[in-house]
């Protein structure tokens, strides 16, 4: 592994420990499992998905994707609904309750990286938002198939 990539997987690494950790200081209820995030996330980018397309774009097993739907659904964070095709298939939305909750969490974080931002000096605030552009790239390149 290139010194460039094992100094970027550590520091992105510490940046999410960091993050999670200090939110939960000021917001303890801040309790769900990025795993659930990122699902959310996904739920409100690609409304409705079957459970195993939802699967697919997390690159995670149906089986645990079935086991965090399972548990959104119970937190009334996520709805289940019927395929209008296929009365057995079922399709997953966010519920108003889970939006109201993934924008508050994303409130939450910028707010928590605006502070950390604003204690950079003016030179290296300036490196981040330049390299805003390039690390976007970098996950487009990350989410390809063959990546």
């Amino acid at each position: 592994m290139s010194d460039e990539a094992r100094t970027l997987t550590d520091v992105v690494t510490r940046l999410r420990r960091a993050l999670r950790t200090s939110i939960r200081a000021d917001w303890p209820w801040e309790s769900l499992p990025m795993a659930q995030v990122e699902l959310l996330q996904t739920l409100a980018e690609r409304p409705p998905m079957k459970v195993g397309d939802l699967a697919a774009a997390l690159r995670l097993a149906p089986n645990t994707v079935s086991g965090l739907v399972s548990q959104l659904i119970d937190s009334g964070l996520v709805v289940r609904g019927g395929d209008p095709k296929d009365r057995r298939v079922a399709r997953l939305s966010v519920s108003p309750r889970g939006h109201e909750q993934l924008l508050v969490w994303q409130r939450e974080h910028e707010k928590r990286i605006g502070a950390a931002l604003g204690k950079l000096e003016s030179s290296e605030r300036e490196d981040v938002v330049r390299a805003l552009k390039a690390l976007d790239h970098l996950v487009e390149h990350l989410a390809e198939p063959s990546a």
